[in-house]
């Protein structure tokens, strides 16, 4: 009895303590009976259901299993929330947020959305609704219900969107402070930050072994950023690869078709417009041809105050051209970018079910794919490639690399291009295709598109060191399998030192060498360095360490706006023979003093480790890491590894570049290979958290399990979500 009384008593307290009805709770339930979830032996989740809906359902429920936080995280700052949860410092990044999208705005969009689309934001909530009642040991920051109008706040998986490219400190400076923005000082102690972007190869089957198409999907972003996923449902669905935490399609992937590999591009669909303003009394009016009113919006956000909540009160004011972002001079800023949370959102989920080459490219005239190039690859043996599809149509007879005129009608967008106007490449003649981040305009060689056929603000990207090794690797294989695939995307060549190194060896032999006697081993050990990474190179660690030393000293006086390569090329020609050698005098001495020898391997400073799982991981020299041989893309690394100190650290670690990497071959039966930085699980705990990190950092891949036979066959965990 006394059991019995104790058991009521636990579902009293448990239904009063969480905030779902019976009803939902029961219908959670039922669509949970509709999902198997399988982990194989790496962790990875398979999730398989009879429609769409329940496939989406035990996808975002994986997804809460394995990093709840980070699936939290996107959506507190995608709703402008992130100051409830960090204080009154993120305000303005809310802000930012706010100006653009509101929890109004994403529910009538909702509301007007179709019919299946709708299924699948309600199985999203319910999916992540699901997991917070059957995991009443995880306390949400902020969000304890999901709501299925969140994705429309968040539709599209790129790191860093096109808000985030607006300064928080230009908008505090008109929102805040009403003082002009002035630029803040670098400061010049600060580790420079990795270049972010990804690669992606497709290689023509007339270059492959089998005769099929090769897909390399590999994103460079922070790590941990997107887990590995397998989601298929009895409708169509049937697609693997990375998925942005949070989101309900696979980001960058493939399915038994096709594979798609997004690229950060450089097109420019981001412009900013000098409004005249006009004050009478008080109603502020701009120049458009005609006098128009300026709106105003209030935006009442709250903020974290010690242990209560604050609130503040911002007046939004936006013109036709979109929010106003800063003062400039007399006049306001205004900017126009995309804001398609619809077609967004149905664009990134549609491409995921296309068949073909003809399917994908029928999504891509949803045109809302604003930050991304795409490298494509299919079954049908077709390459492809397009520099975005969000392009708005301008006159060219304004430099759009600068604001423009606000009070000129003439400036205003005039619709976008089509998709067959950007710049774009199939099946080119040569039989591969690459993207860096780096310009369209080599992407297959001689057979590249024709710069001279586009508008200057199509594709503004320049070339960096990336961009040129992977011309170097792919014009010299003509019998292209999976592993020479891999062994093509982790290519140790460092193009970014072919003009850099011959520099300082100059400046060494024209130097009075009684003045630097300490530098002659090391410049032997320069001289005989073949450029390439590896975890045994002492050139390696010498170079790159000698590159970022030389960089940071003469940062102030590289030209504002210089490429890659163009500091490169300061670097090398407009930095003086005693910058090169005192920059080399440095990190000999920083080798001495941290490792006590100069001669210090790469891998034994460049490190993977992962401790706690947490968002902001922390690093120590006195626990256990790996070797890595990888490098900084800056310097032409194809496989990226960004790494740094941290407080208290002599090595550097890891924190961004390769992610998720998969190699895919379109046969009859897809094959496909795969890696993932650390695992898929941010617990300690789990066997999943650091599993994939010993092949991550010997540049080394897994087989993928695609079918379900052989999913089961290699299955550890089979099972139904809440149970």
């Amino acid at each position: 009895m006394k059991l019995v009384i104790a058991f009521i008593f636990l579902a009293v307290v448990t239904a009063k303590s969480q905030p779902f009805s019976t009803k939902e709770i029961t219908n959670w339930q039922a669509q949970a009976r509709q999902v198997t979830i399988i982990r194989d032996t790496w962790g990875i989740p398979h999730i398989y259901g009879k429609t769409d809906a329940d496939a989406v359902f035990g996808f975002l429920y994986a997804q809460c299993e394995d990093d709840f936080p980070r699936v939290e995280l996107n959506y507190i700052t995608s709703m402008g929330r992130l100051a409830e949860v960090e204080g009154e410092e993120k305000l303005y990044h809310d802000l930012r947020q706010r100006l653009f999208y509101d929890t109004l705005m994403a529910e009538n969009i909702y509301q007007q959305s179709p019919a299946w689309l709708k299924r699948l934001c309600n199985a999203f909530a319910d999916g992540a609704n699901y997991y917070l009642y059957t995991h009443p040991e995880v306390k949400p920051k902020l969000i304890k219900r999901f709501k299925p109008w969140m994705p429309f706040l968040f539709s599209e998986g790129s790191i860093g969107g096109d808000i985030e490219s607006i300064s928080v400190n230009r908008l505090k400076a008109f929102y805040g402070t009403g003082e002009q923005y002035t630029p803040e000082e670098v400061d010049h102690n600060e580790p420079e930050p990795e270049p972010r972007g990804s690669n992606g190869f497709a290689i023509a089957p007339k270059l492959t072994a089998n005769g099929n198409a090769l897909l390399l999907i590999n994103p460079h972003t922070s790590f941990y950023f997107r887990p590995e996923v397998h989601v298929s449902s009895n409708e169509g669905l049937n697609a693997y690869g990375a998925v942005t935490w949070g989101q309900f399609f696979i980001y960058q992937g493939f399915n038994e078709y096709c594979g798609w590999m997004h690229t950060s591009s450089q097109a420019d669909v981001i412009d900013e417009y000098l409004e005249t303003i006009v004050k009478n009394g008080d109603s502020v009016f701009y120049q458009h041809g005609k006098l128009k009113p300026v709106v105003s919006k209030k935006i009442v956000l709250a903020y974290k105050n010690g242990n209560t909540k604050s609130y503040k009160e911002f007046t939004g004011r936006f013109t036709h051209h979109g929010p106003i972002i800063a003062r400039q001079g007399e006049q306001w800023v205004s900017i126009s970018l995309m804001v398609e949370p619809l077609k967004a959102l149905t664009q990134s989920y549609q491409r995921t079910k296309a068949k073909g080459y003809t399917d994908y490219n029928k999504v891509m005239e949803l045109k809302a794919n604003s930050s991304n190039n795409t490298v494509y690859a299919d079954r049908e043996g077709n390459i492809a490639y397009w520099h975005g599809n969000f392009i708005p149509k301008r006159n060219p007879a304004f430099d759009w690399t600068k604001p423009v005129d606000g009070s000129k009608p003439e400036t205003d967008w005039q619709g976008l291009h089509d998709v067959s106007e950007i710049v774009q490449s199939l099946n080119p003649a040569n039989g591969w295709i690459q993207n860096c981040n780096s310009t369209p305009f080599t992407l297959a060689g001689k057979f590249s598109p024709d710069k001279s056929k586009y508008p200057t603000y199509m594709a503004p990207d320049a070339q960096n060191a990336r961009g040129i090794n992977a011309e170097r690797v792919l014009s010299r294989e003509n019998k292209y399998t999976l592993d020479k695939l891999i062994a093509a995307a982790n290519d140790p060549y460092l193009a970014g030192f072919e003009e850099l190194l011959p520099a300082l060896l100059k400046a060494y032999e024209a130097s009075d060498k009684t003045n630097y006697a300490d530098l002659k081993d090391a410049m032997e050990t320069l001289r005989g360095w073949d450029l390439n990474y590896g975890k045994e190179s002492v050139g390696a660690a010498l170079a790159m360490y000698w590159g970022v030393e030389l960089r940071q000293n003469v940062f102030s006086k590289i030209p504002a706006g210089s490429s890659q390569l163009d500091i490169i090329n300061y670097l090398a020609k407009q930095t003086t023979p005693e910058e090169k050698l005192q920059a080399l005098s440095t990190v000999m001495a920083e080798f001495k003093r941290d490792f006590g020898k100069w001669n210090v391997a790469w891998g034994e400073v460049n490190r993977f480790q992962r401790l706690t799982g947490q968002i902001n991981e922390t690093y120590d020299d006195t626990k256990p890491s790996l070797a890595v041989a990888s490098a900084s893309s800056f310097w032409g690394s194809l496989a990226a590894f960004g790494s740094r100190k941290y407080p208290g650290t002599n090595k550097m670690y890891g924190y961004v570049g390769n992610s998720f990497v998969a190699v895919v071959e379109f046969g009859k039966t897809i094959k496909a290979k795969s890696v993932l930085a650390g695992g898929n699980s941010n617990n300690p705990q789990s066997p999943y958290f650091t599993n994939q990190a010993e092949l991550y950092s010997n540049g080394q891949f897994k087989d993928v399990l695609f079918y379900k036979k052989d999913v089961e066959a290699n299955a550890v965990r089979k099972y139904q979500p809440g149970k």
